[in-house]
């Protein structure tokens, strides 16, 4: 039959080369704007901050926000909101003074799935406040 034969070719090593040759140095991503430690990013918690507490200060003035049930979850998520990114505008604040980055991947994960969470429950409470004065109209 015509089976190939297994054929072994020789092939050199390559040279050795220093290490440094053939990475170069790293550099460090800029700052993009918004993010965490950065002047965009205390200027956008604090607005987070400003806007939910002056939300909440309006959900509370009204009448009835204690009679139901899911305006009352708006504003427990309006409270949460505040106390999520208030102390996050304090570490903008302070990473600002101290000249710090917060670049770390863990820390900012964090940032990320916080906010997630928040947005997420803002949005449910909104949705289920909103739907119940939509079909409860006087």
């Amino acid at each position: 039959m015509f089976s190939s034969r297994p054929a072994v070719h020789p092939v050199e090593a390559p040279p050795l080369t220093d290490a440094t040759e053939n990475h170069p140095p790293r550099v460090r991503m800029k700052d993009i704007q918004g993010m965490p430690g950065t002047c965009g990013g205390l200027a956008l918690r604090v607005f987070q901050f400003v806007f939910a507490a002056a939300a909440l200060g309006v959900m509370a003035s009204t009448s009835d926000f204690t009679s139901v049930t899911s305006f009352r979850y708006l504003v427990a998520v309006t409270i949460l909101q505040c106390l999520w990114s208030l102390p996050l505008a304090f570490l903008d604040v302070y990473a600002l003074l101290v000249k710090r980055s917060l670049r770390n991947p863990r820390l900012n994960f964090l940032f990320a799935v916080g906010d997630g969470m928040t947005s997420t429950l803002t949005f449910a409470a909104a949705c289920a406040s909103g739907g119940y004065h939509r079909f409860n109209w006087q």
